[in-house]
């Protein structure tokens, strides 16, 4: 919905402006309207140096869903495969179409974004493509597509702009890298790929990963990517492009550097860096009201009512320093800090037992502290680990792996064994996971555990059965070793 062109009614233009249409910001918004606030988001990301516009709705939209369409298409090649054991006969050769599934995923996030400024109509939120920057207390400039500045005023502000992905800052990464934003301005499949990341994930991720043909180049970094001799110019179309542009297409010559100083160089397809998100607040206004942020992360400092250091200026999502960021999280942080400024509610966000998933092919999801940062907390004495390798049910016919799916739950000994994490690695990890967080947040305790009945077949129910702690586990090895 535009916003009004009128006078203001009070002493302010709006009741509430959000700086930044992500999943946070939109959850505050649309509550505040719904309790009859007169709200304004403003939503303006520069493009990706490859020219990717971002669709309202933050990195939910324009990233998380689209790495789910992704690895479902991964998961579906999978599933061609295993077919077979099940009885399945193929009349043709079964191939995938890049073009195809960049369109259809492209397709969905316009559809998606749409119906996202729908809904905020439907509920009297205002919204407007442009760029909001705090120049007063109260006041914000607004900077619209076609250049035009007006200033508008609010009684609070909301700041909820999110991240954008990083790049390495070495010769050639903006020119010829990608980030998850760019992939579906591929007009070809990313061929031969070299990922550049932080490295975060457990040993056994990768090691299914290594079995079913990714390589792993440890303790190196990216030093420079150029583009080789043998190369054409690509036409960048489709709905994540701004307009057209030509985008330089060809094998791209990489430099690797290792831990000792070493170099080598190899040739891939496509480069894609996964190396974090950078916070959005460099360019908003904060230090001209006094908002007081990290300085190594630029994220902003906040209390436990994400109050910032002015009275009136709130934050949300993942421009927030030293919590816990991802899109569930987001919303209802979002949602209960409405509820506190227009319904007069107390609650508060819990920031502990966050649920996170990481979409590999074979999925991870996490509640809770992991083992090391469980063993920090309470001492080694004090923690007890329940673990155990599984084997899905659907996976025994085309005789996958049997030992790439595993399970763990953390527990405190003093407190009843309360289960303080909680790891699932297999098929569909995160919706495993989602209803033991509940219980989680009840205070869970590894006898009410052992107590759950499991439905059968399926891949739950091994949380229920765990007998094996890591200290048997380690103590049969040393006696199988002797």
């Amino acid at each position: 919905m535009d916003p009004p062109t009128g006078p203001p009614v009070g002493p302010y233009d709006y009741d509430l402006v959000v700086i930044g249409g992500g999943s946070g910001g939109v959850a505050v918004a649309k509550e505040a309207a719904i309790l009859v606030k007169k709200v304004l988001i403003l939503d303006l990301v520069a493009p990706s140096p490859r020219g990717t516009v971002r669709e309202l709705g933050g990195s939910s939209i324009n990233s998380i869903s689209i790495r789910r369409f992704l690895q479902q298409a991964s998961l579906l090649g999978k599933a061609v495969q295993d077919s077979k054991a099940y009885g399945w006969r193929m009349k043709e050769h079964v191939s995938h179409g890049w073009s195809e599934l960049v369109e259809a995923v492209q397709e969905k996030v316009k559809t998606r974004s749409s119906e996202l400024k729908r809904e905020l109509k439907s509920c009297g939120v205002y919204y407007l493509k442009a760029r909001g920057e705090i120049v007063a207390p109260h006041t914000v400039e607004v900077t619209e597509m076609n250049g035009r500045k007006r200033r508008l005023t609010a009684e609070t502000l909301v700041i909820a702009t999110g991240g954008r992905l990083q790049y390495l800052d070495i010769p050639g990464d903006r020119e010829y890298c990608l980030t998850c934003e760019d992939l579906l301005s591929l007009t070809q499949p990313p061929g031969r790929t070299l990922v550049g990341w932080i490295r975060r994930m457990a040993e056994k991720i990768e090691n299914h990963m290594i079995v079913n043909g990714v390589d792993f180049l440890y303790n190196c970094s990216l030093s420079k990517v150029e583009l080789t001799e043998a190369c054409s110019k690509e036409v960048v179309l489709g709905a994540s492009a701004t307009e057209p542009q030509q985008v330089p297409r060809g094998k791209l010559r990489v430099t690797i550097t290792s831990k000792d100083g070493q170099t080598k160089q190899e040739e891939f397809d496509t480069v894609l860096l996964a190396v974090g998100r950078k916070s959005s607040t460099s360019d908003i206004g904060l230090e001209c009201v006094g908002v007081q942020c990290n300085q190594d992360t630029g994220r902003i400092l906040v209390n436990e009512r994400d109050e910032t250091s002015v009275d009136n200026i709130y934050a949300i999502g993942s421009v927030q320093h030293g919590r816990p960021s991802t899109t569930g999280l987001s919303v209802h942080s979002g949602t209960l800090l409405a509820r506190r400024l227009y319904r007069d509610d107390n609650i508060l966000c819990d920031y502990t037992n966050v649920p996170t998933v990481v979409l590999t092919p074979v999925e991870y999801a996490a509640c809770g502290l992991s083992e090391e940062k469980a063993t920090l907390t309470f001492g080694e004495p004090k923690v007890e680990v329940y673990h155990r390798y599984y084997w899905p049910l659907e996976w025994e016919l085309p005789a996958r792996n049997k030992n790439s799916c595993y399970v763990k739950v953390i527990c405190h000994i003093p407190d009843h064994e309360r289960v303080v994490g909680l790891h699932v690695m297999g098929p569909n990890a995160g919706d495993i996971l989602q209803g033991f967080v509940a219980a989680m947040k009840c205070g869970l305790t590894k006898q009410q555990l052992d107590a759950t009945v499991g439905i059968h077949p399926g891949t739950a129910q091994v949380l229920s059965l765990l007998t094996e702690t890591q200290r048997m586990t380690e103590a049969l090895m040393i006696r199988g070793n002797c």
